[in-house]
């Protein structure tokens, strides 16, 4: 890679922010950790296919892998499986799970794989563990620039906007959604104008619906339709900005099962 691509690479990074894929994590990681880091608004995958892992790690040479090695090989066969990683990403951070809490084995593997970000005994508390994971992602700076995480829908995806009109409601469909906000466009266009207070608007994500209120940032025509943008207003109950976290994960993870998983 060209010393002009690696720079094009590291800005587009800072921007979009790292991924994170967690291979082989037990359940407890998977329901505690995995998704306290959706609520921090960080991109948390699951991985249960190393061979298939491989391709998308060098599609994103700067993603994290936490990996459990307790699963799958021995941890002489995971170091070996990390080195040929780390030899064609380098820019890579690997750290690791193992509920095997000998102090020596610990430090030599730490020590023969100087490139691990983090050495993690699985039989610790899940809440420090995701408190050290969160410390340890702050520092390498893995969101970048981005705050928010967005979920771009599509039309298989269940995700229908209705705002009240004239009385009644007119129908969408949602674009893309973030905790602060959405595009969407509307079977009827409804003239809505800039910066204009929408209320009692009903937000369905799959089988989950929400209530919430925004404000009208503008809009814009697109093929043919005006996709509308609009901003949640800072009264939405924190209960709903968690489903929409946690509805963002899983649209997410659903859509990187079919490269990773």
């Amino acid at each position: 890679m060209s010393d002009e691509n690696k720079t094009q690479g590291a800005q587009s990074n800072n921007i979009t922010g790292r991924k994170i894929f967690f291979l082989y994590p037990t359940t407890s990681i998977i329901n505690h950790v995995i998704v306290e880091l959706a609520q921090n608004e960080y991109e948390a995958y699951v991985a249960k296919n190393h061979e298939r892992l491989t391709p998308v790690i060098k599609k994103n040479p700067d993603c994290v892998i936490l990996i459990n090695i307790d699963e799958k090989f021995s941890s002489q066969e995971w170091e070996k499986w990390m080195n040929g990683i780390i030899k064609s990403t380098p820019s890579i951070k690997i750290g690791v799970f193992s509920s095997n809490n000998n102090e020596e084995f610990r430090e030599n593997f730490i020590k023969n794989n100087s490139f691990t970000c983090c050495f993690m005994p699985l039989k610790l508390d899940m809440t420090k563990a995701t408190d050290s994971i969160l410390e340890m992602l702050n520092t390498l700076n893995v969101k970048g620039r981005r705050k928010y995480l967005r979920a771009t829908t599509d039309n298989k995806t269940k995700t229908v906007i209705n705002i009240p009109y004239s009385g009644d409601y007119i129908h969408g469909v949602i674009r893309d959604i973030s905790v602060v906000g959405v595009s969407c466009v509307f079977d009827q266009d409804p003239d809505l104008s800039k910066n204009s207070l929408l209320k009692d608007i009903q937000i369905q994500l799959q089988s989950v619906l929400l209530k919430v209120e925004s404000v009208v940032l503008g809009s814009r025509v697109d093929g043919g339709e005006r996709i509308y943008v609009l901003l949640f207003t800072q009264r939405i109950d924190p209960d709903v900005r968690t489903k929409i976290r946690k509805f963002i994960q899983q649209h997410l993870q659903r859509k990187m099962d079919t490269e990773i998983n």
